[in-house]
């Protein structure tokens, strides 16, 4: 259906945030679920985490970054302009339950789509710490509205110019290495990092869920491009997913696949420049 787009705000250089009119899916939307969207006649289906929603209000927000074609087109929008499809909500939800002390990491954009998620944890009674990385403070975002739904926030840039300078598995360490009791991890973010993340938590046996959203492009199922081997077994993020246990995830498999349309992607970016 044809959904409107409220508002537009700029949360960093070339990422944006969309506040849509999506009565219908904001009823059911829940944490860790997407939705699909085409711009236009000729534009291509793709996939965005919903990172808000309200059932009043009829609303939906989504975070995206300028990279490609269709995000290109969708960056030209603006308040009052009509996106042609907005469908969803879909994938399945994230497990919320009263787990006791959960860690919430977030890197780039992926802070984005963890802070619904965040916010159904600490609904549910957990202790939430939250650690979100960027680049650089230019990029960093949501830092307020994780702050607001968690028990402690650490932030990091990679270039240290906000927070602590390094990485977010590198506070995850010092937690694991003070012998911090952690009863759950989630974490949103680039693959490199969530692999990093998986691999910091394996020794300890913690239980750690990531979302391989990146990897998804029509989100139907239909186009397979999503496959991704758990626990030797081929699963389609966009039906079986998006997340999954983390120490279960051929990380170096999904790491290899991420670029197989790179040189398709690029060459439609510049015939529609």
């Amino acid at each position: 259906m044809r959904s409107t787009i409220l508002r537009k705000e700029v949360l960093a250089p070339g990422v944006f945030l969309l506040t849509i009119a999506a009565e219908e899916i904001a009823k059911k939307a829940k944490a860790g679920q997407f939705a699909v969207l085409r711009v236009d006649e000729k534009g291509e289906r793709f996939p965005l985490t919903i990172t808000d929603f309200d059932a009043k209000a009829g609303v939906i927000q989504v975070v995206f970054q300028k990279v490609g074609t269709s995000t290109s087109k969708l960056a030209q929008l603006g308040k009052g302009d009509e996106i042609l499809n907005v469908i969803g909500p879909l994938g399945s939800p994230t497990e919320i339950s009263r787990f006791g002390r959960v860690v919430c990491i977030g890197g780039g954009i992926g802070v984005a789509c963890l802070y619904p998620v965040i916010r159904c944890l600490k609904s549910a009674g957990n202790e939430i710490t939250s650690i979100i990385g960027s680049k650089s403070k230019e990029f960093l975002i949501f830092r307020d509205k994780i702050a607001k739904v968690s028990d402690k926030l650490l932030v990091t840039t990679d270039d240290g110019s906000y927070g602590a300078k390094g990485f977010v598995t590198d506070v995850l360490k010092e937690l694991l290495e003070r012998s911090v009791k952690i009863d759950r991890v989630f974490a949103v973010g680039p693959a490199i990092m969530m692999k990093a993340v998986a691999e910091t938590t394996r020794p300890y046996s913690i239980k750690t869920i990531v979302s391989l959203n990146s990897l998804m492009m029509d989100g139907t199922g239909m186009c397979g491009a999503c496959r991704v081997i758990v626990d030797g077994e081929r699963k389609l993020t966009c039906i079986d997913g998006p997340e999954f246990d983390a120490h279960k995830v051929d990380f170096d498999l999904l790491l290899s696949r991420l670029s197989t349309y790179r040189n398709e992607e690029e060459v439609s970016y510049k015939l529609h420049k």
